[in-house]
């Protein structure tokens, strides 16, 4: 099991991330066009390092759901491979099945 503390500053990434996902895509859209005037790019590189790093999708780490872990977490079921082998082998998730041979 993780930290709390670890899997709630995860959450409140997240939340920072939609909050500025807009104007963080206008402003480095402004960054990225160099037909605009320098200063007018220059502006909007600094309005963007103004932005707090935690809003941005890039820190966001990809977590279990249920356990927190940080390592080892399948994207298409949102759990980490330990607690995906649990569930799958007490056939708790629909349509898994463990195989053998």
């Amino acid at each position: 099991m993780a930290k709390v503390s670890a899997v709630e500053r995860n959450e409140k990434r997240k939340r920072l991330t939609k909050k500025y996902a807009a104007k963080r895509a206008e402003l480095k859209k402004i960054a990225c066009d160099r037909s605009r005037p320098m200063e007018e790019v220059f502006e909007a590189q600094l309005k963007l390092a103004k932005l707090p790093r935690n809003g941005s999708k890039i820190r966001i780490r990809n977590r279990c759901g249920l356990t927190g872990r940080p390592r080892g977490v399948y994207r298409k079921f949102e759990l980490s491979r330990v607690t995906l082998r649990e569930l799958a082998a007490f056939g708790q998730i629909p349509g898994v099945i463990k195989s053998s041979w």
